[in-house]
């Protein structure tokens, strides 16, 4: 019997992580697949990786595709989330396991972005060219500088009268910090700034703060939401599903 086990970041925030598990579910009523379905994190929130693979044994599963509901490549995705379930195959040998991709770089996103940006305020008038502040998590893996580059790059090409800059949380550069500081000495009197991120947590409320600061009569900052549910994400997802099915995956572990 075929399971999907969904792979979650996890935050310290009670509401990323519900918000997390109701996007989780709600992909689960809209995919169209008729096996074992759990979700679990692999930081910071319950149910754990552990805990959700062991769900889908005892419910009978033979064939496990664990599926890191993430945006980017990077660390996560590449190293942490492999070695749990590398612990897992041992302690389970007889388990077919099967790991997908991120949600990465997509048209689909492009699109979304795109819808955000009609809902933005300072966008509203297109007489002058609007700034954009691109804000991922940020990683130490230069993959994830090249991806949301290249989003930035997509983004540019695709929304009328606007300039990109893709800026990073932690652990990258340039900051986010630095990034509102150059916009402040920028010709650009109205910067849009979207945070690249699936769900809220520390980070965006930091951000919140960290714009009010920035505030004047001369330049306009407006933070617009996190990316939350869209069914956009939920076809993306239901297409790396379909990847790990027919075996065109990142990896694969047998047992």
């Amino acid at each position: 019997m075929e399971a999907i086990l969904y792979v979650c970041h996890g935050s310290r925030i009670v509401e990323a992580s519900n918000q997390a598990i109701a996007f989780i579910k709600k992909l689960m009523q809209i995919n169209e697949f008729e096996g074992i379905q759990e979700y679990s994190f692999l930081e910071l929130s319950e149910p754990s990786i552990e805990e959700g693979f062991r769900k889908c044994v005892e419910q009978g599963a033979t064939t496990i595709h664990v599926l890191p509901v993430l945006l980017l490549t990077a660390a996560h995705a590449k190293k942490d989330i492999p070695e749990v379930l590398a612990r897992l195959q041992l302690e389970y040998p007889s388990i077919s396991l099967n790991y997908g991709k991120p949600i990465g770089v997509h048209p689909k996103m492009i699109e979304i972005l795109a819808e955000k940006m009609k809902e933005a305020e300072l966008y509203q008038n297109l007489e002058k060219e609007t700034l954009v502040l691109l804000v991922g998590r940020g990683s130490s893996d230069p993959d994830v500088k090249d991806d949301l580059g290249k989003i930035a790059f997509l983004m540019e090409e695709y929304v009328p009268n606007v300039k990109v800059w893709d800026c990073y949380l932690t652990a990258a550069q340039p900051s986010f910090e630095e990034a509102l500081f150059l916009a402040n000495e920028s010709s650009y009197q109205k910067i849009v700034v979207i945070p690249y991120l699936l769900f809220t947590g520390i980070l965006m409320k930091s951000m919140e703060k960290t714009i009010k600061e920035w505030q004047s009569d001369d330049k306009k900052f407006e933070l617009l939401p996190y990316l939350g549910y869209h069914p956009n994400i939920a076809e993306i997802l239901k297409e790396r599903i379909q990847e790990m099915r027919m075996g065109d995956i990142n990896a694969v572990l047998n047992g």
